[in-house]
């Protein structure tokens, strides 16, 4: 289960955060999670409860905002949202697509105590 190392990640990023801020809480953490970024959203949900044990994030309400999958479309030189990777284009109908996002996975905001 990956999304257990990406929440390791997400803490990380999250105490370096407190320490440099110096802030002692989070009461959300938002999480901006694109369409192909491969993550289990239940099985990410049930990781960021375990790995924030023992953290500034414990008890933190984790709110995860999906992004849609974005492509370069060369017949038609726009950039398109796709809800595949192999889709046509959606303006054109061409067949030519370069996958530009959504296999990100960040942190949007934190709200802090």
């Amino acid at each position: 289960m990956h999304e257990m190392s990406l929440c390791e990640g997400v803490r990380s990023v999250i105490e370096e955060a407190a320490v440099k801020n110096g802030f002692t809480g989070v009461k959300t953490v938002r999480l901006e999670i694109g369409k192909f970024a491969g993550v289990e959203k239940p099985a990410l949900e049930f990781a960021f409860d375990v790995v924030m044990r023992g953290s500034v994030a414990e008890g933190a309400a984790l709110v995860m905002i999906d992004l849609p999958g974005r492509a370069m479309c060369y017949d038609c030189l726009k950039e398109v949202s796709i809800e595949n990777r192999l889709d046509c284009c959606p303006d054109c109908g061409g067949g030519k697509l370069m996958p530009v996002g959504g296999d990100e996975m960040r942190i949007k905001d934190l709200e802090v105590l």
